[in-house]
């Protein structure tokens, strides 16, 4: 199993689309974390760029987020990426708590954009 997440200083992004790399960490069949790797995020809005694509040619099936908008959670449910959005604190910690099945979707996401794609609340 591979899990991103979007990452700024060894912590959880709160925006996907504007994070500057994804951590991706791959676990085994027992949830124990054999490897991780960072991979720089596309330059411009993550919610515009093919990272669903890109994520998805990578094997990853689970993404560990802090907040995204509908467009951005619509692109990489339909590259066959779970998405689980509220997530926060240091990156290892929150792949460790979802092998441990102590992670749940908020269901909350940027409803839209304004002016230079920042997400409004």
């Amino acid at each position: 199993m591979k899990l991103a997440i979007p990452t700024k200083n060894n912590v959880v992004d709160d925006h996907f689309g504007h994070c500057e790399a994804y951590t991706i960490i791959t676990a085994d069949a027992e949830q124990n974390i054999l490897d991780t790797e960072i991979m720089a995020a596309p330059a411009g809005c993550g919610c515009k760029s093919n990272i669903a694509a890109v994520l998805q040619q990578k094997g990853i099936s689970v993404m560990l987020a802090g907040n995204m908008g509908t467009g951005a959670l619509n692109a990489l449910n339909s590259h066959g990426i779970r998405v689980f959005r509220g997530c926060s604190g240091d990156v290892m910690q929150v792949a460790q708590n979802y092998l441990n099945n102590k992670v749940e979707d908020s269901g909350i996401g940027c409803q839209q954009h304004g002016h230079g794609h920042q997400c409004e609340h």
